[in-house]
């Protein structure tokens, strides 16, 4: 039983990524991964995706490119303000300017970059370096 889909979906990217596969299933699908995986495809660390109805939910089929060194989901889901960025960053990223965070704000799912440059704060959901 999934509790949290977001995370079951980072995991399965993570671990056919490291097996070294060029595509992955991800299901159950919701809105809120297939924002994540939109923000993934934008940063170039995933090819693309590909939504599939299957009457149980639906699925997505991920193209991995191999550039994933480590992904998965913030639990639990941090409320940070435009001014908390780099502590988080310090937390989840290995480097400065090396990986994303992915942030759900009033504007939609966008990486902390981008939620910084437009001055918003948000919770965060994701992170992928």
């Amino acid at each position: 039983m999934a509790v949290d889909p977001l995370s079951d979906a980072m995991s399965a990217i993570k671990n056919a990524e490291r097996v070294g596969k060029d595509k992955c299933e991800v299901k159950p699908a919701s809105k809120l991964i297939g924002n994540v995986l939109k923000v993934m495809k934008e940063h170039g660390y995933i090819k693309g995706f590909e939504y599939v109805e299957n009457h149980r939910g639906g699925k997505f089929i991920v193209e991995l490119c191999g550039r994933i060194n480590d992904c998965g989901a913030i639990r639990p889901r941090f409320s940070v303000k435009r001014t908390e960025y780099e502590k988080f960053e310090k937390r989840y990223l290995p480097a400065r300017d090396f990986g994303i965070l992915i942030v759900s704000t009033t504007k939609g799912v966008m990486s902390q970059k981008e939620a910084r440059e437009l001055g918003l704060g948000g919770v965060l959901l994701a992170y992928v370096y």
